[in-house]
């Protein structure tokens, strides 16, 4: 066993650049897994400016100095979270309570609908449904419970909260003008043998760049779509399932399926089984059907194809691991594990 190992170790091993990648990424998960909570508003500062970078780096091809670029940017953004902020959320909030309110007046018409099942099949139980409404009943309420307790004890953290709103936009500022003092202090930290990491680098910079843009831009193309075909259709609560299918996009497959729950419900407690229903399930399918084969392959068509095993997989584990930021990275961190699996280094197998 012990000979094995030994010939394991020097087959994969053999290389200090990949005892030096191999550390860096232990120490960069370690980072990110223990003192991610703390280290949150730095990562999505870095995601933010990340993101950004790519409009920098337009308006520096038309020959503006970074430093302009890099204001104009900054103002753009910080006048997007300014209105989100302030006319986006508070509609969703709104929304939100709207919904919850409703909940029970929808719990009850349910109800009513399935106690008609047994007339019209006599194949169902009556207590059946009656056990399935009532634990039904019992987890909506432990969940308002859980809802209402977590807001009670999020309100101490709302300094928090505007301390990071502070927070984010500076971080995001300083990321952008100082990314190359940024990257060469980085470096002074690597070691000289590193063309296997800058190998790596390159073409995880190319999958991750168009992966972001290509994600943020589905979020709110999917979502604003959705949004606006709900409310021209006169479905209640059109902002809150619009931004539910525009976060579905980010786990495949299983997002979309899920999301679709709530928007039928919705729109079956709203109209029932009338044309305004068939109509909006027609109109919802067809933005799915857009999304998934013209939307996706045209913003993704330079990201690594994954099977979807693959991809189901690694949701599930970066999603574990790393919670929402996991979930969101989830195909280009496994586009990275490929490219790493791909790339190590070899030397030919020892007998020990």
């Amino acid at each position: 066993m012990i000979n094995i190992l030994n010939s394991w170790f020097r087959r994969y091993f053999s290389d200090p650049q990949a005892v030096y990648l191999a550390l860096l990424l232990i120490v960069g998960s370690s980072i990110i897994i223990f003192a991610g909570g703390t280290l949150l508003p730095v990562i999505a500062s870095i995601v933010v400016a990340y993101l950004l970078e790519s409009i920098v780096k337009f308006l520096e091809r038309r020959h503006m100095p970074r430093i302009y670029a890099v204001t104009i940017v900054f103002l753009l953004f910080s006048a997007a979270m300014v209105l989100i902020l302030f006319g986006f959320i508070p509609l969703l909030v709104g929304q939100i309570g709207d919904f919850i309110q409703a909940l029970p007046k929808m719990i009850n018409s349910g109800q009513q609908v399935l106690m008609k099942l047994p007339e019209a099949y006599p194949f169902v139980d009556e207590n059946q449904i009656r056990r399935f409404m009532s634990a039904v009943g019992l987890e909506i309420g432990n969940v308002g419970h859980n809802v209402v307790t977590k807001s009670i004890a999020s309100l101490s953290s709302v300094i928090t909260l505007a301390i990071y709103l502070v927070l984010l936009p500076l971080l995001v500022f300083f990321f952008l003008k100082d990314k190359w003092k940024i990257l060469d202090w980085f470096y002074n930290f690597l070691p000289e043998q590193r063309s296997l990491m800058i190998h790596l680098w390159r073409e995880m910079d190319q999958q991750l760049g168009n992966y972001i843009r290509g994600k943020v831009w589905e979020i709110l193309i999917v979502g604003g779509v959705s949004g606006v075909v709900f409310a021209m259709l006169g479905l209640p609560y059109a902002v809150l399932l619009g931004v539910l299918v525009g976060l579905s996009v980010l786990v495949p497959y299983i997002g979309a399926v899920t999301v679709t729950v709530p928007v039928v419900l919705v729109a079956f407690f709203q109209w029932g089984w009338t044309g305004p229903f068939f109509y909006l399930v027609i109109a919802y399918l067809v933005v799915q059907v857009l999304d998934g084969s013209v939307l996706v392959p045209l913003m993704f068509s330079e990201v690594n194809n994954l099977h979807p095993i693959a991809i189901i997989v690694a949701v599930l584990v970066f999603g574990g691991l790393f919670g929402f930021w996991g979930v969101f990275f989830a195909i280009p961190l496994a586009t990275l594990v490929q490219a790493l699996l791909v790339a190590w280094p070899r030397t030919s197998h020892e007998p020990g």
